[in-house]
């Protein structure tokens, strides 16, 4: 007899192998942690007032500046899939509640560039602290080359997904 069945829109397959089995549950792993983070997000927008549309925005700033190129209202818009007011109108708001500045860092004054704000970054280490501290702990139990490992896993799935997103936003 067969291992266990899974199906996905109809289609079923069987289960026979570990290796199977262990991608079926590292996606459902996957599935719950993402669940998971949105809950927390959700969470910390709701604590401040925040709509579900402008976390997406902090979030998008915040790695944007991380990695050392500030987004403009434009790109801002782009990356999380909104019109130009829409874009226009979160970034109000975020200003307006101290989480993000609007400056203008070029040489070209017409360049605006999107900043975490000073207050709305110490509302997000309040809140998001201690969730650092647990991913430290967990962390701690894996060597660094398991860390690479997870990391080279990670990008992966990420370039997979967002190579979907990109897809099924081009479609009609």
């Amino acid at each position: 007899m067969g291992g266990k069945s899974a199906t996905l829109g109809g289609v079923y397959r069987t289960r026979d192998t570990e290796r199977d089995r262990l991608r079926d549950e590292i996606v459902d792993l996957l599935r719950t942690y993402s669940l998971e983070a949105q809950r927390v997000g959700h969470a910390f927008a709701q604590r401040h007032g925040l709509h579900p549309t402008d976390l997406q925005a902090l979030i998008a700033v915040m790695h944007a500046e991380g990695d050392g190129d500030p987004l403009t209202p434009g790109r801002l818009g782009e990356r999380i899939g909104l019109s130009s007011g829409a874009t226009t109108a979160a970034i109000d708001r975020l200003e307006r509640t101290g989480h993000l500045r609007r400056v203008r860092e070029s040489a070209d004054r017409r360049v605006v560039h999107l900043r975490y704000g000073r207050p709305g970054m110490a509302l997000a280490l309040e809140f998001f602290g201690p969730l650092g501290t647990r991913t430290d702990v967990v962390m701690a139990a894996f060597t660094d080359e398991e860390l690479a490992t997870v990391r080279r896993f990670l990008d992966g799935m990420t370039a997979a997904l967002a190579a979907h997103h990109r897809e099924v936003r081009a479609q009609p």
